[in-house]
């Protein structure tokens, strides 16, 4: 069946063009918004010939083709749809949200903002790991240029994580974008104490109004920012609606980056620190002293998380645990469920007798061992239930070794296989103990799925 019969054959499946708000499409799957969820067909859509599954989870209804397949298939959706007339033109990210819950609507938001600045973090972790074998092993003397330039190179990222956020984080509160990376700037502004390196140096402090501005950064920090990015784009809007056309250029920019700015230092980044300190301690204490009934809990529940969509948030946490103590311990936890549900879907491809779900079920859980889950979870796991409860179990005993083991990451953004790229850099054993974590949720998650066996679908 080419592209278009199978655009053809989905349109009236969702419940005709009129159902249809936005689309749009990722490296394997459809993404739709509709606007009743109720009129999509989801077993007759998985009957056509190139589907390998369907779903719907975070405001969207989702449709397996694989990669390079689903590139072709929308642009003939798109085009049977109409949705490039200008009439019916809708932001996608937008209208996701509006189908969404408010839990689920922040961490959306918290995913927008993060999502993007993933490749700057994964290559500073990487830069570190290398910085930090030349120094173990002493392939170069300490004082070596090399050394200098990669400590320069590996730190800048998060020592300029604010500038990033302010960035993004505008971005998706509909503010200037440039104007979130100037108060990114004034929280990392050198005549500012370098939080990295404050040790036991005591900040100076700054009389203004009565109140004592402690003259230390943000460098690193993570919730600081985002309170004063949201601040900022309230003002900005605000000074939007009463400012003349005439003089907005002038006035609008200015008003906002003095308001926010006072608000910034005084109050938002204080505060910002309270929480992301509060949350850093709560996470420590539940992992130093839960230690292996954490990692059981944490692995085996992941999975439950991502149905809803609300584990995007998690970005922001682990980013505020590599500002915090430097290294992030969760994600190889959330890496253990992730390929437990690989292993689960490779259960099913072995023992399911119909070729429809072996062609759905293969690469699948393939991709679960890359950290995209999604298509095994909803394609295959979720659908015959206890493949996904096998996956929970393979998840939790990966998840309790690797916190046991003190398994950690100098970055976030990667799970699976790819994230030894980013166990390594931190030791030998911390690579053989998540190797061997993956082994156990792997082989845990098919023995459990084998035992649990599930019913086929007609």
């Amino acid at each position: 069946m080419n592209d278009r019969e199978i655009a053809k054959q989905l349109l009236p499946l969702l419940g005709g063009k009129e159902n249809i708000v936005s689309a749009t499409h990722c490296a394997t799957r459809l993404r739709i918004v509709l606007s009743d969820d109720q009129k999509a067909n989801k077993s007759e859509i998985e009957n056509i010939d190139g589907v390998k599954g369907a779903f719907l989870s975070s405001g969207q209804f989702q449709i397996i083709f694989g990669t390079g397949a689903v590139n072709k298939v929308y642009a003939a959706f798109a085009k049977e749809a109409d949705l490039d007339n200008e009439d019916r033109k809708t932001d996608h990210q937008d209208a996701i949200k509006q189908k969404m819950n408010p839990i689920a609507r922040f961490a959306k938001t918290l995913s927008n903002i993060f999502v993007p600045i993933i490749p700057a973090i994964v290559a500073s972790g990487l830069l570190m790991g290398l910085l930090g074998m030349l120094r173990t092993f002493q392939w170069v003397a300490p004082d070596s240029s090399l050394i200098v330039l990669l400590d320069m190179f590996s730190s800048a990222a998060f020592i300029i994580l604010p500038i990033l956020i302010g960035v993004s984080a505008a971005k998706e509160f509909g503010a200037n974008a440039y104007l979130g990376a100037v108060i990114g700037g004034i929280m990392t502004h050198p005549a500012l104490l370098n939080a990295w390196a404050q040790g036991t140096v005591e900040p100076d402090y700054l009389n203004f109004l009565g109140f004592d501005i402690a003259m230390i950064g943000y460098q690193g920090t993570v919730i600081p920012v985002l309170l004063a990015v949201y601040f900022m784009s309230k003002v900005e809007k605000g000074l939007r609606k009463v400012v003349p056309n005439a003089i907005d250029l002038i006035v609008t920019p200015f008003v906002t980056v003095i308001v926010t700015g006072f608000f910034a230092l005084i109050i938002l980044g204080p505060l910002g620190n309270f929480v992301g300190d509060g949350i850093t301690t709560i996470l420590n204490f539940v992992y130093n002293y839960g230690g292996f009934f954490a990692g059981l809990l944490f692995g085996g529940t992941y999975s439950l998380i991502v149905i809803t969509g609300v584990h995007h948030s998690f970005h922001a946490i682990e980013a505020g645990l590599i500002a915090s103590i430097g290294v992030n311990y969760l994600l190889p936890i959330w890496s253990m469920a992730n390929i437990a549900q690989g292993g689960a879907g490779l259960a099913v491809f072995f023992k399911t007798k119909r070729a429809k779900t072996k062609e759905i079920a293969l690469p699948s859980a393939l991709s679960a061992f890359l950290g995209i889950t999604e298509p095994i979870i909803f394609g295959v796991n979720l659908r015959y239930r206890r493949p996904f409860i096998g996956a929970l179990i393979g998840g939790a005993l990966g998840g309790a070794y690797v916190v046991f083991t003190n398994v950690v990451a100098n970055a976030y953004g990667l799970t699976g296989i790819p994230m030894v790229a980013i166990v390594s850099p931190l030791g030998t054993a911390n690579l053989i103990n998540y190797l061997v974590g993956l082994a156990i949720a792997l082989v845990g998650a098919f023995v459990a799925t084998w035992i649990l066996g599930f019913k086929e679908e007609e």
